[in-house]
């Protein structure tokens, strides 16, 4: 009888580590938060350690054909402060696993850690330490980033309650349109060595995909005016993957209203040459790397006349309903439609 094998793009990213989960149960009482937030948690004393790791590997991730060695530095450490940010946290260290090839020049190792380094004095983070081992199969960078943040001020994916107000920050659906640009204009090169990428008019979008920024500047501002968000998700994967999220690990329902996503207006006008929906860029794009949060609707006045926090909807108390409703005053379902990772494995 043939072994029976299941294919990791049935199960996908997020099946894969639910699965995984379920087998590890945290055996030390240090251990508070481990597989399911943004960051792990870990108790120390009044404060809560957060760890966070991602990898970015070439031909997955990133493509060297147009993302300059020094932006993808300086992503790599973003990212994952973009995490640290999602806990309401701040982040103090990183450490860098790097897997290079010999086609790779010292100067070329020098670029990229230009712009982790550029990263590293932005978000005040100190790189610690880390590994470099060989790779055949391209550039792979994996990087751990430590923050922490008092015990009473966490956000957790897992507090959203009934009536909390859905809010993002920035807008949304700009990554994933600048990676489209970069994309047509490798194809175009390719067809044509002799044409020169045109990319002058997509310079916020582009900029968007190359070096996206982690918004601790609203951890700040929310830190300032005294507002614990009641949960928080960075968005990687598209707005609508994340809001299920929220959904999943609180328990409660999502109604948002297209109208008041927040989407830039070179994002627009670039999605519709594209021959894309504009609205599925930001709910499904990802990559933005905004902040999702809730807040208690008393915490709403402090923030009404923030210029770049977006109020989208509310958390209701029906777990299986989440719904968007379009400018049409329908009302359709919330669907993660954003990149698995697992897909092209």
């Amino acid at each position: 009888m043939a072994e029976q094998r299941t294919e990791l793009t049935d199960l996908g990213e997020f099946g894969l580590i639910e699965r995984i989960e379920k087998q590890f149960l945290l055996q030390n009482s240090t251990s508070v938060k481990g597989i399911g937030d943004d960051a792990a948690m870990i108790s120390i004393g009044d404060e809560y350690l957060l760890v966070t790791t991602d990898m970015l590997l070439e031909g997955i991730h990133f493509d060297l054909s147009y993302v300059p060695l020094q932006h993808l530095g300086y992503k790599a450490v973003a990212v994952n402060v973009s995490d640290i940010a999602a806990m309401n946290g701040k982040p103090e260290q990183i450490t860098i696993g790097l897997g290079i090839s010999n086609r790779f020049s010292l100067e070329a190792i020098d670029a990229l850690y230009s712009g982790i380094k550029a990263a590293c004095e932005n978000y005040k983070v100190d790189l610690v330490g880390g590994d470099t081992t060989a790779s055949s199969s391209g550039l792979v960078i994996s990087i751990t980033a430590i923050g922490r943040v008092t015990k009473d001020k966490v956000a957790l994916r897992s507090s959203a309650k009934n009536n909390d107000i859905i809010c993002v920050t920035g807008d949304l659906g700009a990554a994933y349109l600048g990676l489209q640009v970069l994309e047509r204009e490798k194809q175009v090169f390719l067809t044509n060595p002799e044409m020169q990428p045109d990319l002058e008019n997509y310079e916020y979008l582009v900029g968007r995909q190359l070096k996206p920024e982690a918004r601790m500047d609203i951890i700040h501002e929310l830190a300032e005016k005294n507002i614990i968000p009641t949960s928080m998700i960075d968005i990687s994967d598209g707005l609508a993957s994340e809001l299920l999220h929220l959904s999943k690990s609180s328990g409660v329902g999502i109604k948002i209203f297209e109208e008041n996503i927040p989407i830039d207006n070179l994002a627009y006008e670039t999605a519709i040459e594209f021959k894309i929906d504009p609205i599925t860029c930001a709910l499904n794009g990802g990559e933005d790397y905004e902040l999702l949060f809730t807040i208690n609707p008393k915490d709403h006045e402090k923030l009404k006349h923030h210029s770049d926090i977006h109020f989208i909807g509310h958390i209701h108390s029906n777990a299986q309903q989440n719904v968007m409703v379009t400018k049409q005053q329908t009302m359709v379902p919330l669907k993660a439609q954003g990149w698995n990772h697992l897909s092209k494995l």
